[in-house]
């Protein structure tokens, strides 16, 4: 006969009936059968007064042993009542420490596979979270190595905390403290409890070591969460011993059984089971020994003052420790103390497919790593299969080919990050398979599940290898997974529709210079012409004294000065219009002032031509945004960002006045500008008639604008400076190889060609093209307008003085043919008519070359 002392679960309590059941009826025991009988007690609390009377229950029942469970308030009680009394107490509970006799300790001591895993993964600097009694233990053996190892441990007791979430603040304080390493050692229910809370904070960078009972934790959510979780292991589902327990386990009766329906064992009822073997085992030894461990009277109270001893517990106690077996915890076998020895612990980590043995511990070899988590293993691994890379439907990084439909796999692509991933894996040495993201999106966490969605979100939950994509590195995303060298520097920047070109005007020739030039020339013209007139009348040498000699014509006297008003005019002009004149100056100071007139119109000429060519080729846009500045103090035009990226993320924690004064505008305007995609952007600026304004990368801007219907234009400078870079889960093996890839060909300066291939050698809107070279340099009727206006207007005006002056020359003559008729018939004295003529015909020759002598 035996006696049961739990506060266990059901799965607990069915292992514990199910282990007496088979050993009842096994038809194997054939020297000295013996069943055993159990006395079971279940508590509801653990206090010291409700300890005592169960305990006491149980002995006065003249019980062989008892098996049960203690926490860290019963251990003292039912410890002492053991030893007091030679009652053998066989617990699945945490071990303690001390010399404690007549206590068989099922569950094997943490510390030693805690240290190896601590020196395994090389942790200077951790937390260490507990909830136990021999959480004390454990944390002396832990502090004791950081004096030698010099590790900094911050250690905190949570086995006072009720309110879970208290647990999540713990860890938010934590982080922000920089902490990333958490040692966990706590019972299996507060343990469950903890990892709930933390799911919820999914940060990748953390690594969580957990204490025994790895495969009983509720995990699920950390597959999705990115974060790095270890723990330790006592049931091998591997060993074919568990494997056949576990056949017979799950077709138990749920009604009889309850809790056996679960695919897994918990390592508490794994241990319960192997108890009731130590148990067996240990009555068998003593009936095959013949030693009389009878109780055939009761016994008297356990309370009594001095204990009285039970005589046979010591060869009780003896047996158990004297037992040897293979059971559902692998090898049982117990030192002086009752403490397990010479047993094995399984290490797993969580991965994306579900938790890995990764190694195991034992008291001989230490913690011993398997081929599967050596890096140079896991990078030949990643040589032998198939990489995800995940990127993104975005133009020109990622599309379509025209005739997708008649390739398969990679081929159906094409553009920058095609070429780039391919040339990356060629240099690594990998075989891939490019993944659109499901979800169209880059990546950024939702600030009320903490979920990553886009290529973050499926670096950061395992669902693929690396991310080829525009993806900016941030200091959010580099927090979770890792970034390469940038393989694109870039910055955000303003996309606006296109404005039409202003057409030049009919005199855009007079805009080379500025209208206040254009005036100044006038006055230097008439100014220059002036002086030139007053030098040539005050300088003897411009003048001609040259009287009549007898017998010449007087018709043929020439003038005694050649610059009059007219002629200075004539002059002037003739040398700004670089076309000369008849006429020179003669004199020093005439000749100074042409010669600085030469100069002058030499600079201004030559300055004129050299903007001329300027100023007709180019139709001149007018750009109502020239700058974020010009964005922000005005509200006519709107103008938003990508929903989920980089750009709404450097709005939303930008410091700087005039982008927190856009960034209140975008996320307070309605309707909404954030767009789901970049496409959704740009449409909405081409529909928008230069009402939308959209904040993209400097690159995606520079592409779009040479696409067609060439609509597009980007003002002003960057906003910011930043760089894309290929991205890997945090730790990644791959991500030295392909950091060392991405410096490589930048090195090589096929980075560079890769985006002249897609950015300008397939630009559609000419940019660059000879033949557009020739359109844009020629000129159209309209820039030359002005010119061909001037001439008409110029002939015009040359024919109608041509014919005022026909006019008035036939109407002196007609005057002059009159007062002639007029003089015939009248006869004067000879002398005096001879005189009169003379006067007459002097003063009538104006057009001739004869002037009027005073």
């Amino acid at each position: 006969q035996r006696g049961l002392f739990a506060r266990s679960t059901d799965q607990e309590n069915s292992a514990f009936r199910f282990g007496i059941y088979l050993h009842n009826t096994n038809p194997n025991i054939s020297e000295a059968p013996f069943a055993l009988t159990p006395h079971v007690d279940n508590l509801e609390s653990s206090n010291s007064f409700s300890v005592t009377n169960a305990f006491c229950s149980q002995y006065s029942k003249g019980v062989y042993a008892i098996f049960g469970f203690y926490d860290k308030r019963s251990v003292n009680t039912l410890t002492s009542f053991c030893g007091a009394l030679h009652t053998s107490f066989i617990t699945p509970s945490f071990p303690t420490e001390g010399e404690i006799q007549f206590v068989i300790q099922l569950r094997p001591p943490l510390h030693g596979a805690l240290l190896g895993l601590l020196s395994h993964y090389k942790w200077k600097k951790f937390v260490y979270l507990y909830d136990t009694d021999r959480g004390y233990s454990i944390l002396q053996v832990i502090m004791e190595a950081a004096v030698q190892n010099n590790w900094q441990v911050t250690a905190k007791s949570v086995g006072s905390i009720t309110d879970v979430i208290e647990y999540r603040r713990i860890f938010e304080e934590m982080d922000k403290r920089q902490e990333r390493r958490f040692l966990i050692d706590c019972e299996l229910g507060r343990l469950n409890t903890i990892m709930d809370q933390v799911s919820h904070l999914s940060r990748s960078s953390w690594h969580l070591a957990l204490s025994d009972g790895f495969s009983d934790l509720m995990l699920d959510k950390f597959m999705e969460t990115g974060v790095n979780v270890t723990g330790f292991q006592l049931v091998n589902y591997e060993d074919p011993m568990v494997q056949k327990f576990m056949q017979r386990w799950t077709k138990l009766d749920q009604r009889e059984y309850p809790g056996t329906a679960a695919s897994t064992l918990k390592f508490t009822a794994a241990l319960t089971y192997d108890g009731i073997f130590v148990i067996a085992e240990a009555f068998r030894y003593l009936r095959k020994q013949r030693i009389d461990i009878s109780r055939r009277v009761t016994t008297g109270d356990c309370l009594a003052n001095p204990a009285v001893p039970w005589s046979q517990g010591i060869d009780i106690e003896r047996a158990l420790k004297q037992v040897r077996g293979q059971g559902l915890t692998g090898n049982l076998q117990f030192d002086n103390y009752g403490r397990r020895t010479n047993y094995t612990i399984d290490v797993y980590e969580l991965r994306p497919t579900g938790p890995r043995k990764i190694g195991y511990w034992n008291e001989y070899e230490k913690l011993v790593s398997t081929v599967e988590v050596q890096p140079t293993n896991e990078s030949t691994s990643m040589e032998n299969r198939t990489i995800v890379v995940t990127t993104i439907m975005e133009s020109p990084y990622v599309m379509l080919k025209k005739n997708f439909e008649q390739f398969d796999a990679n081929d159906r692509y094409e553009g920058y990050c095609v070429d780039l991933a391919f040339e990356i894996a060629k240099h690594v040495g990998i075989n891939y398979k490019l993944s659109v993201v499901p979800d169209g999106k880059y990546g950024a966490r939702d600030p009320d599940t903490k979920i990553w969605n886009g290529m973050v979100g499926e670096l950061v939950y395992g669902r693929a290898d690396i991310a080829v994509a525009p993806l900016t590195i941030t200091l959010v995303r580099e927090e979770m997974i890792d970034f390469s060298k940038p393989f694109m520097s870039l910055g955000i920047s303003i996309m606006i529709k296109k404005p039409q070109k202003s057409k030049p005007g009919v005199f855009s020739f007079l805009d080379p210079l500025a209208y206040e030039i254009w005036m100044c020339i006038v006055f230097a013209y008439i100014g220059v012409s002036v002086v030139l007139f007053l030098v040539s009348r005050f300088s003897p040498y411009e003048w001609h004294m040259e009287d009549n000699e007898e017998g010449r014509d007087p018709q043929n006297t020439e003038p005694p000065n050649e610059f009059g008003i007219f002629n200075s005019l004539w002059f002037s002009l003739g040398a700004f219009m670089q076309q000369g004149c008849d006429i020179s100056p003669r004199s020093l100071s005439g000749r100074i002032v042409g010669g600085v007139w030469w100069f002058f119109t030499l600079i201004i000429i030559s300055s004129y031509t050299a903007n001329l060519a300027a100023f007709l080729t180019v139709e001149r846009m007018v750009s109502p945004i020239e700058s974020a500045e010009d964005l922000a103090k005005q509200t006519e035009i709107a103008y938003g960002t990508l929903d989920s990226g980089s750009t709404k993320e450097f709005f939303r924690r930008s410091k700087i006045g005039v982008y927190e004064k856009m960034w209140s505008y975008m996320k307070s305007a309605e309707p909404s500008v954030f767009t789901k995609t970049t496409a959704d952007g740009v449409a909405k600026v081409r529909k928008s008639k230069g009402k939308f304004a959209f904040l993209l990368e400097s690159t995606m801007n520079e592409y779009i604008e040479q696409r067609k219907p060439c609509d597009t234009m980007k003002v002003g400078g960057n906003l910011d400076s930043k760089g894309y870079g290929v991205a890997t889960p945090k730790g990644a093996s791959l991500r030295n190889a392909v950091n060392l890839a991405v410096l490589k060909l930048n090195e090589q300066g096929l980075l560079d060609k890769l985006k002249n291939k897609w950015w300008y050698d397939k630009g559609e809107c000419g940019s660059g093209g000879g033949d557009s070279k020739d359109k844009t340099s020629a000129l159209s009727l309209s820039n030359v307008a002005g010119v061909f206006y001037i001439l008409v207007g110029g002939l015009g005006l040359a024919m109608m003085v041509a014919l005022i002056e026909f006019c008035y020359k036939s109407r002196a003559e007609a005057k002059r043919l009159k007062v002639a008729k007029s003089a015939q018939n009248f006869k004067p004295a000879p002398t005096q008519n001879t005189q009169n003529f003379a006067t007459y015909r002097e003063g009538y020759n104006v057009y001739g070359t004869e002037s009027v002598k005073i």
